[in-house]
């Protein structure tokens, strides 16, 4: 499962939805927005994405990480305007072995990043926004 969120992600319903009485692992990994990047201070972010094709790509991932024998697996990325120090992605496996899950939880995070169309951008301290890590940039450098 795979989905977007323009709210907060529920931390615990998110897991409770991947515990099972099969599982002896449980791997969660969680990306926060942070005051700095690349040397510069952030102020705010904000997410977009390209909902059906994010949506269809993310699912497709979390299918493809069945591969590592786990026993669930779920993803969640927020959307619109978060502040520092939000909860921006969280990926949640549950496995019989806590290799599967390492595992599982790793492949998903690394093909979300780089295969799903969900953009960043990031306002500065010092008023410049950008695109953050997009091959294809909606703008470069420029000031609110």
């Amino acid at each position: 499962m795979f989905s977007l969120s323009s709210t907060a992600i529920d931390r615990e319903a998110l897991r409770a939805r991947v515990i099972s009485p099969a599982a002896g692992g449980f791997v969660s990994f969680e990306g926060w927005v942070r005051e700095n990047n690349e040397g510069k201070e952030v102020s705010a972010l904000e997410y977009e994405a390209y909902a059906e094709l994010a949506v269809a790509e993310g699912k497709k991932i979390v299918a493809e990480a069945e591969r590592f024998g786990i026993i669930e697996a779920e993803c969640v990325h927020r959307t619109g305007a978060l502040a520092i120090g939000d909860l921006a992605v969280m990926v949640v496996v549950s496995s019989a072995h806590r290799k599967a899950a390492f595992e599982a939880c790793e492949y998903i995070i690394n093909e979300i990043k780089s295969r799903v169309p969900i953009w960043k951008r990031e306002t500065y301290t010092d008023g410049e926004t950008t695109w953050v890590n997009c091959s294809h940039q909606h703008a470069t450098g420029t000031k609110s």
